[in-house]
């Protein structure tokens, strides 16, 4: 009884050291952590936020640049015509009707002149309506009906600077109604300045403000709309208040008015963000200034909306985090199980002594275990310990190269654009001088680089894909000219299946490079077709060139070529590079073909699933 009573004490008093520690382990460092876990999750939560919040208006603020650009491109059109002395030779003119008849001629080539300009819908002359040619309705009109619009009387007041309108219907004769917004300026007399001789106003379409802001894409309750220098809707898109898109100023309008603090607080900055409540909403405005009209393109944001971005932004992070946090438990509570285990042996020792002492002997088979146990287990842990702070260091590693990414891709979207816009402006710089073929050459470049751009888009419909490669085409064309030839031909019904962008380009690329250009006549023909089988797309590029071997066409699929760059262009065939991108795009039962051999031309055949655009 007496060994017995012994042997209890010594087990209740090791199952009270165990809860102690557990008692320990609660207090001392699950309640400390899981108070900086709450406090680590709140901060970063409010940095996340605050990111997603400046990266909202960098986008905000680069939609404002383009808007800017264009307008500008507008504004400098309406300035040319502004400063033709055309113009005002005709308006001064009080000829006989056969001389009225050439001076239409004059002002109507000079409105087709400024409409070249793809973001103007209609150029309009208000001139005296006992003019003849002030009646026609096309490009002239009665500078009576000015009186029509409520924005006349800005335009009177502005002299002969320029006064953006907002968006209001017009009904054309040739064209029915449309939707638009104006850039309307006085024509005075040169000789008399007092003399009003008429109005000129450049007509623009509705759709180019809609197409830049239906790209911001903030939140799904409230939509961006635009703001006059008095804080008056001029465009907006359906939302929560009831905006129909180019709603002007009236109960409607006044159902999305800001607050009276907010529009002073955006009428006096370029740009910045202000807090408002709708309803039960705290929302962030984000605004930025569009230079050329002194307009406000304004975004609405829900906290809750910024919040539910940040914390996806942030998951990846909370994750990695979480897990080494995670690794930190897993070693405190390996030590404190250590600390625990040593203190119940001490106790399993203590009573194998008393019973020595008391001579039971067959109970010293029952030792605990040998120190080489809890070796292997610290050893195990540790492992794992690194292993997980590999995993962390990896992972870690993978968001820096994330952000780069991001950061090239913002720039490989701004360059492209500048260049673009460059060959605008100097297409219009080519056109003013005459320069007819510079000008088509232009053109085609700059129609190569917008088809090629897709809006950032990765795969494009297979008409987009067709217009590339014969653009393409016709530029090389006017570089080798007399050359080579093409076709390019497409079953009906194709154009709205979609395939990766720039499919078709490096294969055209080699068909002329590689194929026609090292024949000795360098000459040949080059065939382009498009068709369905079996279910499948099937694009065709068949050249007469030189060829080449098929043991070598068949490692070009297989991996790149000698000098080829991470692109696949530049210094090779480019194959590899298709090939892969098909295989992303389709699987891998889809790709290129070749049938080539020397001296007989070859032909390239793609194969892709039919995907229909959405």
């Amino acid at each position: 009884m007496k060994k017995a009573w012994a042997y209890l004490i010594g087990l209740s008093q090791g199952i009270l050291s165990a809860k102690n520690w557990l008692l320990a382990y609660a207090l001392l460092i699950l309640l400390p952590v899981s108070i900086m876990l709450g406090t680590f999750y709140q901060r970063s939560n409010e940095v996340l936020e605050k990111e997603v919040t400046r990266t909202m208006q960098l986008t905000l603020k680069q939609a404002g640049m383009n808007l800017t650009y264009k307008l500008n491109h507008i504004r400098d059109s309406s300035n040319s015509v502004f400063m033709n002395q055309i113009l005002y030779d005709n308006l001064l003119q009080k000829d006989k009707i056969t001389d009225q008849l050439g001076q239409i001629r004059e002002l109507r080539n000079l409105a087709e002149t400024a409409q070249e300009n793809e973001d103007i819908f209609r150029l309009r002359f208000f001139v005296e309506a006992s003019r003849m040619y002030g009646g026609d309705r096309i490009n002239l009109y009665p500078l009576a009906d000015m009186d029509q619009y409520p924005w006349y009387e800005a335009v009177k007041e502005a002299g002969g600077g320029i006064v953006w309108t907002g968006v209001y219907p017009e009904i054309y004769n040739d064209y029915g109604e449309k939707k638009i917004f104006s850039a309307a300026r006085l024509l005075r007399n040169p000789r008399d300045y007092e003399e009003i001789v008429g109005v000129l106003v450049m007509d623009v379409s509705e759709t180019l403000v809609q197409e830049i802001v239906s790209e911001l894409q903030f939140s799904e309750k409230y939509a961006p709309y635009l703001l006059d220098g008095r804080g008056r809707l001029i465009y907006g898109t359906a939302g929560p208040d009831g905006v129909e898109p180019g709603a002007e100023a009236g109960s409607e309008q006044e159902m999305n008015q800001l607050p009276e603090d907010v529009l002073s607080a955006i009428s006096h900055s370029e740009e910045g963000v202000v807090k408002r409540t709708i309803g039960r909403d705290n929302v962030n405005v984000v605004y930025t200034t569009v230079g050329t009209t002194g307009w406000k393109l304004v975004a609405q944001v829900s906290e809750a909306e910024i919040s539910h971005r940040a914390t996806a932004l942030g998951q990846f992070t909370s994750i990695a985090t979480l897990a080494g946090i995670t690794v930190m438990f897993l070693v405190l509570v390996f030590v404190l199980l250590m600390f625990m285990i040593q203190g119940v042996q001490r106790r399993v020792q203590m009573i194998l002594r008393m019973i020595r002492k008391e001579g039971i002997g067959w109970l010293e088979e029952r030792r605990s275990m040998p120190d080489g146990d809890f070796r292997l287990l610290e050893r195990s842990v540790d492992h794992l310990i690194h292993k997980v702070n590999n995993l962390v260091e990896e992972s870690y590693q993978a968001k820096i190269q994330e952000r780069e990414a991001q950061l090239r891709t913002l720039q490989a979207q701004i360059n492209p654009h500048f260049l673009y816009n460059a060959l605008d402006m100097i297409n219009w710089s080519a056109i003013s001088h005459n320069a007819e073929d510079t000008s088509e050459m232009i053109e085609a470049l700059a129609q190569y680089f917008r088809l090629s751009l897709n809006k950032g888009r990765d795969n494009v419909s297979i008409e987009d894909e067709l217009e590339l490669a014969r653009v393409f085409l016709e530029i090389q064309q006017n570089r080798f000219p007399s050359t080579f030839t093409f076709s390019i031909q497409a079953e009906p019904g194709l154009e709205s299946y979609i395939i990766p962008k720039l499919t078709l380009q490096p294969l055209v690329e080699n068909a002329l490079l590689h194929g026609i250009r090292k024949t000795k006549s360098k000459q040949g023909t080059i065939e382009i077709s498009v068709r369905l089988e079996n279910g499948d797309v099937v694009l065709t590029v068949a050249d007469d060139g030189i060829g080449m071997d098929p043991r070598q066409a068949n490692r070009l699929l297989l991996e790149p070529a000698a000098g080829q760059q991470a692109d696949g262009m530049e210094g090779s065939f480019g194959l590899y590079n298709v090939q892969e991108r098909i295989r992303y795009f389709a699987g891998n039962r889809y790709g290129l073909s070749i049938e080539t051999e020397p001296g007989k031309g070859t032909v390239v055949r793609v194969a892709v699933k039919a995907v229909l655009r959405k």
